[in-house]
């Protein structure tokens, strides 16, 4: 029967459907289908399924009947159409088919802790995660990214999902768009220009309340962190250390939690914030503190490091941070300016004494990150 066959995969039946099931051949597809099933736990391959009638949806029925658990996947974009509206989607699991994209030749755009954002042609961009099973992490990135949105913070909703290879991606629009760090690489004699732009979206996130706590706390989860760095350090710093993060005012405000250069898109003019998926609330502390280890932290080092990531030279990337915090607190003595960017570090070197440690071939990192962190802790008092 060309409509319908049966594979065997470990317990299961595997039932492909393909071409057209309707009204003038459903009667000869369900007959051959159930000729086949012997009873074994089953679910149903849909990608070369065409198009579905209410004839050959009330064999999916039957076979629910017959098979509780049933799953069905690989449904086409006109295919899971059909599945959901007639309510298939609410009564069985239904997963898509998703369309097979190349990354090959593209420029990476943007990077995060979780994926790549690769451009892939002059109105798309695609990021393309680095879990092969991260389908949670994409639709918990684009719940977030909506909340976001609606809270009035300029970023760019995935209208796709996509595979890459192993890997799934999101797809996005936009247009003309270039990274900060691209523009400062070509031109570095835009960092004036793109200073202000780069403070005042630092001031629309920080300055949005999250209504609820549907996002982490920031300041909760660095506490947290203290464990995993305490046999880096020493006694007393550590004790100081717990004391001047617990006095970081608490706050609902959000923070984006990776709002370096290369997550920071101007498309058309307009500043379009990408990457969601470290977004919380916190102090804007937090968001310099991580900032500061993008520009400057994780090159402690490797003074290449960031040139390698950002494409920006480190004494790119500690001027155009000097520059933001001035431009951000309105205040561009040097001594302020040094003050801040000191104490933000405080807060980022935790995270990059974490990460260090994790694995025994960044030692030289981590006791450069835990020297530079225990300096700062014994130069201030308080980090606010």
């Amino acid at each position: 029967m060309s409509n319908a066959n049966i594979t065997k995969e470990k317990e299961f039946n595997i039932l492909h459907l393909s071409g057209h099931i309707d009204s003038v051949n459903a009667g000869e597809v369900e007959q051959a289908v159930m000729g086949m099933d012997d009873g074994s736990p089953m679910k149903i391959d849909l990608e070369q399924l065409e198009y579905i009638s209410s004839a050959g949806l009330r064999i999916l029925l039957r076979l629910r009947k017959k098979h509780p658990e049933i799953e069905l996947y690989n449904a086409s974009p006109s295919v899971y159409e059909i599945l959901d509206v007639t309510g298939f989607t609410d009564m069985m699991p239904v997963a898509r088919a998703y369309r097979k994209i190349s990354i090959d030749n593209a420029e990476v755009i943007g990077e995060g802790a979780n994926g790549r954002v690769y451009r892939v042609d002059p109105d798309t961009v695609v990021k393309v995660y680095l879990n092969e099973d991260s389908l949670a992490e994409i639709e918990r990135e684009r719940t977030l990214a909506r909340k976001a949105l609606i809270l009035g913070i300029p970023t760019a909703i995935s209208y796709d999902v996509v595979r890459v290879g192993d890997h799934f991606a999101s797809m996005f629009e936009m247009i003309n768009a270039s990274s900060f760090s691209k523009l400062l690489s070509t031109h570095p004699e835009n960092m004036d220009e793109i200073v202000p732009k780069y403070a005042d979206l630092l001031h629309i996130i920080h300055s949005t309340e999250v209504p609820d706590d549907s996002l982490p706390d920031q300041k909760a989860m660095c506490i947290r962190w203290l464990e995993r760095i305490r046999k880096a350090m020493p006694e007393k710093s550590m004790e100081k250390l717990e004391k001047l993060l617990r006095a970081i005012p608490d706050s609902h405000n959000m923070i984006h939690g990776d709002c370096h250069a290369k997550n920071i898109m101007l498309a058309n003019g307009e500043v379009i914030l990408i990457d969601m998926d470290t977004i919380a609330t916190g102090d804007p502390i937090f968001e310099f503190g991580f900032m500061y280890n993008a520009y400057h932290g994780y090159s402690l080092a490797d003074p290449d490091n960031v040139h390698q990531f950002l494409g920006i030279p480190l004494e790119t990337t500690k001027l155009l941070l000097r520059k933001v915090i001035a431009r951000y607190y309105n205040n561009d003595d040097e001594n302020f300016v040094t003050e801040k960017y000191e104490k933000c570090a405080v807060v980022g070197l935790i995270r990059v004494l974490r990460h260090a440690l994790k694995t025994d071939d960044r030692k030289e990192l981590a006791e450069k990150s835990a020297a530079e962190l225990c300096r700062l802790i014994d130069k201030y008092d308080s980090l606010t």
